[in-house]
């Protein structure tokens, strides 16, 4: 049977009339491979597409898409994920939510997303350095400490306006603003989590 096309399609030709159903059934086997296969959630794709060949393509119903990448296992790759819900961060004491802007973490992939500003309590300026904001939540914590440049007001030394973040078991500020340390810092930023 001739072929058509970059999948060699199977194309019954006027000889191969008798067997027109076997014909069929072997085009519709050669384009499945190719059609975008569609799952409720990634256990269901797992149930249904285990043995599927590589390259198969799986989106899910919350829009996620998985690729095959492998022939031999059930091993996939996310195209896309929809980013996960925003989740509150529980801060130490002491310490709370400023300006409106919640202090909150999302997990998008093996990702985290951290925003929001935090001030002191008694909302005397931050000081000092290795102070702890939060406990970073579990599923929010690196496999290596996290680090990053954060935003911080700037009553004390103008020039200071940027603190240190650094993110392991707990979301931790670092300045060289010393005692005349800003009133709030901003914990946005983002580290990989393996």
């Amino acid at each position: 049977m001739a072929t058509i096309g970059y999948a060699e399609l199977p194309v019954p030709g006027g000889g191969d009339a008798p067997q027109w159903p076997g014909a069929l059934a072997a085009l519709a086997t050669a384009v499945d491979g190719h059609l975008v296969q569609h799952a409720a959630n990634q256990a269901d794709r797992d149930s249904l597409y285990a043995d599927a060949p590589l390259h198969t393509v799986v989106t899910a119903d919350d829009s996620t898409v998985w690729i095959k990448t492998s022939s031999t296992s059930n091993s996939w790759g996310t195209v896309y994920e929809p980013p996960g819900p925003w989740k509150s961060i529980t801060l130490a004491d002491g310490v709370m939510s400023v300006g409106g802007e919640t202090a909150e973490y999302r997990i998008v992939g093996k990702r985290a997303y951290m925003r929001g500003r935090v001030g002191r309590v008694d909302e005397n300026p931050w000081h000092g350095a290795g102070t702890v904001i939060a406990p970073t939540p579990l599923e929010a914590r690196p496999a290596q400490r996290a680090t990053w440049a954060g935003g911080q007001s700037m009553t004390g030394d103008p020039v200071t306006g940027v603190c240190r973040i650094e993110c392991g078991t707990a979301i931790v500020w670092h300045s060289q603003d010393g005692a005349s340390g800003g009133i709030w810092v901003d914990i946005s930023g983002n580290y990989w989590l393996d």
